[in-house]
């Protein structure tokens, strides 16, 4: 019943209500219309998070889709949103969807944070990374991203290929592979800080 055409199984439905309230519907009718009312709603409710995806990809509000979900404010809407949207991450309920991705949020601000105070080092070390000899195909590719990451504003996008480059340099580059392994778990344990700090406000 999940290709079949909602906008018909409605209709049904609609017809097997009409025929309980004048008291002719037969029982085999009243199950297929309960399963079709079933699929449209699962149906329905699969379409609502795309829509919203969609709206906020177009450059709607989260303040303007408030009245269009029936909800009373911008963190409200944004809520319904997270709550409905399938998690990547494994939770099982809205909330905890909900939570994790203010975790996500909360750690990815932390690191950005960092980030920025630490700018000099970072563009240091990626400044360093161009001039690395004897790198295979995926490490210089990493070295390439970061080359172009050190001519953009923000520090921040020097953190992935910092790390990706870490993963893929030969052993005659173990101290600074080392380095990079340092700020990695310097980023880790900034992240896991921002959370626990999170969820220590929030118990």
């Amino acid at each position: 019943m999940r290709d079949a055409d909602p906008a018909r199984m409605v209709r049904t439905v609609h017809d097997v209500v009409a025929e309980a309230r004048s008291g002719t519907a037969e029982p085999d009718r009243l199950l297929t219309a309960l399963a079709a009312l079933r699929a449209v709603r699962e149906e329905l409710a699969a379409w609502e998070p795309e829509l919203i995806a969609a709206a906020r990809e177009g450059g709607t509000s989260w303040t303007s889709l408030a009245p269009a979900l029936g909800v009373a404010s911008r963190q409200a809407a944004e809520r319904r949103f997270l709550r409905l949207r399938p998690s990547v991450t494994g939770e099982n309920t809205g909330e905890a969807r909900v939570d994790a991705e203010r975790e996500r949020r909360a750690g990815d601000r932390a690191v950005a944070d960092w980030a920025r105070r630490n700018s000099a080092i970072l563009r240091q070390l990626a400044g360093q990374a161009g001039a690395l000899d004897g790198l295979g195909a995926r490490a210089r590719k990493s070295a390439d991203r970061l080359n172009t990451a050190l001519g953009e504003d923000d520090v921040t996008g020097l953190l992935a290929p910092l790390a990706d480059l870490r993963a893929h340099l030969p052993s005659e580059h173990t101290g600074f592979a080392e380095r990079l392994g340092e700020i990695g778990a310097h980023t880790d344990q900034v992240r896991r800080d921002a959370v626990d700090h999170r969820r220590e406000r929030t118990t």
